[in-house]
C-alpha cells in the first residue's frame, strides 16, 4: 500500500496556523486514493539539520518522501534584510555566503533522504506575505539563494520539485506572514498530489 512520509517544518506541519480548520495532512488525506496512507514527520521550527531527526521516524512500509524545509534557515539571516552596507559587492558577498553554506547542509540532508531509496519529491521556499513591501521585495531577493540551492539539488539528485512560490502566490494562502492557512494548504495538498501520481523527475508541479 502506498505510504507517503511528510518531512520539513510548518509548510506541512500547519495545524497550529489554520484554527481549528483542515491543515495540510488533512488536505492531503482527503484528496489522496483511498488506499494511500500519509504520516506527518515534519516539525514546526525545524531547520533542516532536522531532518535526520526526523528520517530516523520514518516508518516501515514507507514508500514516498516529500520534503519542504529551509524556511527556517533562511529567517535565521533575516537581519540581512535590514543591514546597511557600504556596496553592493557587500550585498552580493553575505548572499553568497548564506547560500553556499546553506547549499552544502540542504545537499548533505537530500543525500541522507535519497539513500532510503525511497521515490523523493521537495519543495522550495515560498515568499511569504509580508505586510511591508519594501520587505517583501527584500525577501524575494534573499530567499533566491536558498531556493537556487534546493532547485540545483534537486536537479542534481534526479528528483521532483514543487515550487511553492508558485503555488502559494495569493495573500490568502497565508494564516499569518510566513504560515499557510486553510486555502494554501489546500494548494499544497494538491502539488504534493501531483507530485505522486505523476511520473516525471526533476519537473516543477503547481
Amino acid at each position: 500500500m502506498p505510504h507517503v512520509a511528510l518531512l520539513g517544518d510548518s509548510i506541512f506541519d500547519n495545524a497550529a496556523y489554520v484554527r481549528g480548520g483542515p491543515d495540510v495532512v488533512t488536505h492531503l488525506e482527503g484528496i489522496l486514493p483511498s488506499e494511500w496512507s500519509v504520516t506527518l514527520l515534519a516539525i514546526d521550527g525545524d531547520v533542516v539539520s532536522g531532518i535526520g531527526r526526523q528520517l530516523a521516524r520514518l516508518p516501515t512500509g514507507t514508500t514516498h518522501i516529500v520534503v519542504s524545509v529551509g524556511g527556517n534557515d533562511a529567517l535565521g539571516h533575516v537581519g540581512i534584510l535590514e543591514r546597511s552596507a557600504r556596496s553592493v559587492a557587500e550585498v552580493l558577498d553575505l548572499l553568497d555566503g548564506m547560500g553556499s553554506s546553506f547549499a552544502e547542509r540542504y545537499r548533505a540532508m537530500l543525500a541522507a533522504v535519497l539513500d532510503r531509496g525511497l521515490p523523493v519529491t521537495v519543495c522550495t521556499v515560498y515568499e511569504g506575505a509580508l505586510p511591508d513591501p519594501a520587505m517583501q521585495r527584500r525577501a524575494r531577493i534573499a530567499l533566491n539563494v536558498f531556493n537556487d540551492a534546493i532547485m540545483r539539488a534537486a536537479f542534481e539528485a534526479g528528483v521532483p520539485v514543487i515550487d511553492l512560490r508558485l503555488v502559494c502566490s495569493d495573500p490568502g494562502d497565508y494564516a499569518n506572514p510566513i504560515e499557510p492557512s486553510v486555502q494554501g494548504g489546500a494548494k499544497i495538498a494538491r502539488a504534493i498530489l501531483a507530485s505522486l501520481t505523476a511520473e516525471a523527475r526533476s519537473a516543477i508541479f503547481l
